[in-house]
Formats: structure tokens, C-alpha cells, sequence
């Protein structure tokens, strides 16, 4: 006889089972009409047969729970969120910098200019304070460093200008003469250079020059424009120079108070700080290059290569531009004693160089510029690399005081805002005070001196 009829029969009992106790349970609520609390969904779902399988059993058992899903931001894993934190944040220091960039650009000869004269000043402000010292008024003091300074610079580029027109003839006479030899070497160099390549070359570059002739044109009308822009900016850091030196501290207090109050005492105290190391910096800069252009001045003097006096006031000029100018300024004399003295002139004129820019790098800058300026080679390279980038050689030029005087404000800032997290911190009290603070007076034992006696 076929099983299907029995497990009929027990489906429909189970059923019929489960159908009695969900009567149960509506009476037993329809009992409980006091209660407001609603039937949880666990209420109207029936039990389980006594046929039924285990699973159905526990799951009629179990609360039914409505799954609740997290907080979108609790979902995010931590590191995530840090870093969309501080993305944000480098975005919006991105977007200002930008527009400060932008700023800048748009009136780079003001910058230029004003930061020239901050440079200058830093320069001449101690003769100024020297002849205060001495009784000198202020006017008359700004007035007398302002013109001797003004005056020495200028004579400075009226010698340099002088010394190359005179030589100028004569240089280019030897440079003919030094070509002519380096071509007599190259044919008789075990390079296996042909005469046929040397003026395959020669005629390569008359032809480079030829085919470019407008924009050699258009490159001297702009140097035209180079020249007038040169001179507004020359007189824009002369009268910023002369109000630095006799307004100087006026200035500074003027713009304090464009500072917030709360960060007022803060840059109030950085700024002293930012002045000594741009001071140190001009004044250490200055001698290194001065002694840079004296050694290798007489050395290329004594090599008889042309234009030494020139080259020595070009090698200290460059030299304000860090590592960078260094390298210009002795490759330029290398070559010029190359094509004018020969090999073994050029030789000796680099060794000369190295020489003197190994005693500079290791001796001169760490005992004249000393900690105070301190800044790492790396910083120094990206520095000049970022400022001539953005600004040509005036960036590179005030890129290496830029980076000084930051450093010196940030560790300045650094240290006072721990201070004051110091000072603003609750002092324990009661029995923690003696355990965690220090006594400020004299300890029970000790008696305390009198205002007059000397510390022992």
C-alpha cells in the first residue's frame, strides 16, 4: 500500500495542531488588554508540529529581528578616514597656495623688489645702529649708510662694466686664438676627429643661428623690456631700502596688528628671531663671497687668464645664489681660461676652484654662518631649484633666506605653543603637588638668602 496517504495524514495534523495553539495565543493576548505594548513578529508566527523538522522548530523559537545597518561613517575603515581627512585639508593648503602663487606672479617685480630691499636693509642696518650708538640722529644715519651703500654698489657695477668693454677686444681676440687651438688639439687627439667634422659642425651652428635670427631679434627687444623692468625695480628696492632703515620697527608694529590678537604675542616674539637669522645670513653670505672672489681672483690672476678682476666680482655676485651660483661662476672661469690660456690653464683654474669651494663648503659657511642658518643641502638644492623655477634668477637668489627664516619661525612657534600648553595646564594640588611639581622657593631646610648676597 502506497505511503502517501500517512504522510498526508501527518501534515494535516501538525497543521491542525498549530492551528489550535495560534487560538491560544490570540486568546491569551485578547486577555492581556492592559498591556499596550505591541506583539513582537515572533507572536503571530505559529509553532512548529510535533512532525516538523529541528530547523523549523528553532526558527519559530527565535524573535524575528529586522537587520539594522551600520553608520556609513562607521563602515569606513579608520585609516581611510584619517586619510580623507587630511586629504581635504592639503587640498584647501593646495588652493591657497595656488592663488598666493598667482598673486605673486601677477606683481613678481613689487616681490622682487621688496624682498631685494629686505635683503639690503639686513645688509646695512647695522651701520645704522652703529652710528645711533654714536649720536648720529635717525634721519641723518639712514641717510649717510642709504647713499655709501648705494654708491659702493654702484660702483661695484660700473667697474665690472668698465673692466669688460676695455677687455672686450682683447678677449675676443683670444678666444678666436683658443678655438683655433682646441680645433688643432681635437685633430691631433686620439678622438680620430676629421677636419671635415669640425666644420660640419661649424657650419651646423651658422645655420642654427641664421634660421633663428627673428627670435635672436625679438630676444633683444625683449632684453629692452629686461632693462626698463631692471630699472623700476632698481628704484622700487631703494625707496623700500631707505623707509626699512629709518621706519623700520614702525613697520613691523603696523603689521602686527594685522595679526589676530590670540596669535599676536606668538609672531610678536618670532619676528626678532626671523630678523637675527635673515641678518646672519646676509652678513655670513657676504664674507664667504667676498673671500670666494679674493682667492680665486688672484688665482686666475696669476694664471694669466684675461678679465681675473672681472670674473672675481661675477664670482661674487653668483655666489648669493647657494651651491648653484658656486658652480656658474667657476665653470665660467674655467672656460675662459679653456679658450684663452689652454688646457693646462684651465686644468690648474679648476683646481683652483674646487679648492677654494672646499674650504668655503667645509670651513667658511659653518664658522661664519653657524647654526643660526642652518638649513640642510637637500632643502637648499630644491629651494634654489623651486625659486628659479618660479621666479628665474631673483627666486633662486632669495629662495635659501626664504627657507632660513622659516625654519626659524616654525621652531620658534613650535616651542612657544608648547610652552604655552605648558603654563596653561591645571597645577595639581593637595598631596600630587608635592610629588608632581617642583618647589619654587627654598625647601624647609634651606634658608633663603638675602636680597643682596650672592648666589653660592
Amino acid at each position: 500500500m502506497s505511503r502517501v496517504p500517512g504522510w498526508l495524514g501527518r501534515l494535516g495534523a501538525g497543521l491542525t495542531q498549530m492551528g489550535r495553539r495560534l487560538e491560544q495565543r490570540r486568546a491569551e493576548a485578547g486577555r492581556e488588554g492592559d498591556d499596550d505594548t505591541p506583539a513582537s513578529p515572533s507572536d503571530d508566527v505559529p509553532p512548529p508540529s510535533e512532525h516538523a523538522s529541528p530547523e523549523l522548530a528553532a526558527a519559530a523559537d527565535q524573535p524575528y529581528a529586522v537587520p539594522t545597518r551600520p553608520d556609513p561613517a562607521q563602515a569606513v575603515p579608520w585609516g581611510v578616514r584619517v586619510a580623507a581627512e587630511a586629504g581635504w585639508r592639503l587640498l584647501v593648503l593646495a588652493g591657497t597656495v595656488w592663488v598666493l602663487m598667482r598673486i605673486i606672479s601677477a606683481v613678481q617685480l613689487v616681490v622682487l623688489a621688496f624682498v631685494a630691499a629686505l635683503l639690503i636693509t639686513a645688509l646695512l642696518q647695522p651701520a645704522v645702529a652703529w652710528l645711533r650708538r654714536h649720536g648720529v640722529p635717525r634721519g641723518p644715519a639712514t641717510a649717510l649708510t642709504a647713499i655709501l651703500g648705494f654708491v659702493v654698489m654702484g660702483l661695484i657695477g660700473w667697474f665690472v662694466t668698465w673692466q669688460v668693454m676695455e677687455n672686450i677686444d682683447n678677449l675676443s681676440d683670444q678666444v678666436q686664438d683658443g678655438i683655433d687651438e682646441l680645433r688643432n688639439w681635437l685633430l691631433n687627439s686620439p678622438f680620430h676627429v676629421t677636419d671635415k667634422q669640425i666644420n660640419e659642425i661649424a657650419k651646423n651652428l651658422r645655420e642654427a643661428v641664421g634660421a633663428n635670427t627673428d627670435q635672436i631679434t625679438s630676444a633683444g627687444l625683449e632684453g629692452v623690456t629686461v632693462v626698463v623692468e631692471a630699472l623700476t625695480g632698481i628704484l622700487l628696492a631703494a625707496f623700500s631700502t631707505l623707509f626699512l632703515l629709518y621706519d623700520g620697527k614702525r613697520i613691523w608694529q603696523w603689521t602686527l596688528k594685522l595679526v589676530p590678537a590670540a596669535a599676536r604675542p606668538g609672531v610678536a616674539g618670532a619676528g626678532p628671531r626671523a630678523w637675527r637669522t635673515l641678518t646672519a645670513y646676509v652678513r655670513g653670505t657676504v664674507i664667504v663671497a667676498l673671500i670666494d672672489a679674493i682667492f680665486i681672483g688672484l688665482g686666475i690672476y696669476f694664471l694669466d687668464v684675461p678679465m681675473a678682476v672681472p670674473l672675481a666680482v661675477f664670482i661674487f655676485l653668483f655666489a648669493f645664489v647657494p651651491l648653484v651660483g658656486a658652480v656658474v661662476s667657476g665653470a665660467l672661469a674655467v672656460v675662459v681660461a679653456l679658450v684663452t690660456q689652454g688646457v693646462f690653464a684651465a686644468v690648474m683654474t679648476l683646481v683652483v676652484v674646487l679648492a677654494v669651494q672646499q674650504i668655503e663648503g667645509h670651513i667658511l659657511q659653518p664658522f661664519i654662518l653657524g647654526r643660526a642658518v642652518r638649513v640642510h643641502p637637500l632643502a637648499v638644492v630644491l629651494s634654489v631649484a623651486a625659486g628659479g623655477m618660479v621666479a628665474g634668477i631673483g627666486g633662486a637668489v632669495v629662495a635659501v633666506p626664504l627657507v632660513a627664516v622659516t625654519n626659524t619661525v616654525v621652531g620658534y612657534l613650535r616651542a612657544y605653543s608648547r610652552e604655552a600648553a605648558v603654563r596653561q595646564a591645571p597645577k595639581p594640588r593637595g598631596a600630587t603637588a608635592t610629588d608632581a611639581s617642583p618647589a619654587v622657593g627654598p625647601t624647609p631646610t634651606e634658608k633663603e638668602p638675602p636680597p643682596g648676597a650672592a648666589p653660592a
